[in-house]
C-alpha cells in the first residue's frame, strides 16, 4: 500500500491537487490511501454526456429541501446552506449535526441521513462556506469559524443540544465544535477523521492562491478518479458522481472563485490541529472509521480514542476512508447505537482489550 505523492508543479489542477495534498501535509492516517477492487470499472475517459456544473451546485439534486443561514462576515453578506431532516416516525428527542468532508458536501450523507431519520433523530447536515451550496467568498477562513457559524446554525434553528458527527475533514470540526461548545454537545463522532498527528514543525507558509490559468480536463478526470479510488476498498459505480461534479467545476465561468475558497480554507487547515482539543473534551465520543486508509491509521485512530477521556474505537477491516459511502451496512449500525447510548454513562471499553 502506498500514499499518492505529492506534485506542486501541477497548479493546474490545482484544486484535485490540494486534495492530494491532504495525506503529506497531515501527516500519517490521513486518507485516499485505500487500493479499490474495480468489478465495475470506471470510464477511462470522461462520459460524452458531462458537462458544467454550477460552483454552489444548484444543477446537483440534494436529497432533502435545502435552506440557508443568512451570515454577515467580515464584512460580507454570505449563506450557510443546510438540510434540517425531521424524524420519519416517533422523535427520540435528538439531534444529530453532520459535517461533511474537504473533498465533499451536506448531499454525500443521504443513506446516513436516511438511516438516521428511520431511528427518530432530526438531522442537521450544513454545507460550510466555500463548499456545496454555500457562499464561496475569499475570507479568512479557520476551523474556529466552521464550528462558529455551525453553533450559529443551531441557535437559529432553536437547538440547545446536538450530537455532531465529522467525516474527514468533518471530523478535525467536530473536535472543534466539541471543544468550543461543550454543553451543547451530547456526543462527538469522528470518522476517518485527518489531522492525526500535528507535523507544523519544519513546514514552511505558503501563499495558497491558485493558478487557474490551464485546465487540462482528461488530466483533472485522472486525477479525481483516482483520488476517489483511493478513498475505498471496492469500487462501485455511484462514486463517479463526485468525480462527475469536480470536473464539471471546471468548466464553470465560476470555477476560479470555488478554486481561491478552496484553497483559502485548505491553507488554514494546515496552520491548525486538534492534536491537543482531545485530551480537553469530556463530551462522550466514538472514534470510527475503515481501517485501510493508511498504513498507521489504526494506530493513529487508537491515539486519537485513547487522547478523549471518555472515548471509543470502532474499525472496519477491509474498508477504506469513506466507510458511510463504502459499507454503510457496518457504520450507521455502530452510530446509530452510539448516539443511542447515554452521553453521561462511560463509553464501550472492550476495544482497549483488542
Amino acid at each position: 500500500m502506498t500514499i499518492a505523492p505529492f506534485d506542486p508543479s501541477r497548479l493546474v489542477a490545482f484544486a484535485v491537487v490540494l486534495l492530494l495534498a491532504f495525506a503529506p501535509l497531515w501527516g500519517r492516517g490521513g486518507e485516499v490511501m485505500a487500493q479499490s477492487i474495480h468489478p465495475d470499472p470506471p470510464p477511462s475517459t470522461p462520459p460524452a454526456d458531462w458537462g458544467a456544473v454550477s460552483i454552489n451546485m444548484e444543477d446537483v439534486p440534494y436529497p432533502y429541501p435545502v435552506d440557508h443561514l443568512e451570515l454577515n462576515l467580515f464584512g460580507k453578506d454570505l449563506r450557510m446552506a443546510y438540510m434540517d431532516v425531521r424524524p420519519a416516525g416517533e422523535p427520540n428527542g435528538q439531534t444529530v449535526v453532520l459535517l461533511h468532508g474537504a473533498s465533499y458536501y451536506a448531499m454525500y450523507w443521504e443513506q446516513t441521513i436516511e438511516a438516521l431519520r428511520d431511528a427518530g433523530f432530526r438531522v442537521v447536515a450544513p454545507d460550510q462556506l466555500g463548499w456545496g451550496r454555500s457562499s464561496k467568498a475569499a475570507i479568512p477562513y479557520s476551523l474556529n469559524l466552521h464550528a462558529s457559524n455551525t453553533h450559529r446554525l443551531l441557535e437559529h434553528l432553536g437547538i440547545s443540544e446536538a450530537a455532531v458527527a465529522g467525516h474527514s475533514m468533518g471530523g478535525m470540526l467536530a473536535t472543534r465544535f466539541a471543544l468550543m461548545y461543550p454543553e451543547t454537545t451530547t456526543h462527538v463522532v469522528m470518522v476517518n477523521q485527518i489531522g492525526l498527528t500535528d507535523n507544523r514543525k519544519g513546514r514552511d507558509w505558503t501563499d495558497p492562491m491558485p493558478n487557474t490559468d490551464g485546465t487540462d480536463l482528461q488530466e483533472i478526470y485522472e486525477n479525481r478518479l483516482a483520488l476517489e479510488e483511493r478513498r475505498v476498498v471496492e469500487w462501485k459505480p455511484e462514486f463517479l458522481e463526485h468525480v462527475r461534479i469536480d470536473w464539471g467545476w471546471r468548466l464553470s465561468s465560476e470555477w476560479p472563485r470555488l478554486a481561491v475558497a478552496r484553497a483559502l480554507n485548505t491553507s488554514a487547515r494546515n496552520i491548525d490541529t486538534v492534536v491537543y482539543d482531545w485530551p480537553q473534551i469530556e463530551t462522550k465520543a466514538l472514534v470510527i472509521g475503515g481501517e485501510v486508509d493508511g498504513p498507521d491509521f489504526p494506530e493513529l485512530a487508537r491515539n486519537v480514542a485513547e487522547s478523549y477521556p471518555n472515548a471509543e474505537l470502532v474499525l472496519f477491516p477491509n474498508v477504506g476512508h469513506n466507510p458511510h459511502l463504502e459499507a454503510p451496512e457496518l457504520f450507521i449500525p455502530e452510530l446509530i447505537r452510539f448516539l443511542e447510548s447515554d452521553p453521561d454513562a462511560p463509553a464501550a471499553s472492550d476495544w482497549r482489550k483488542r
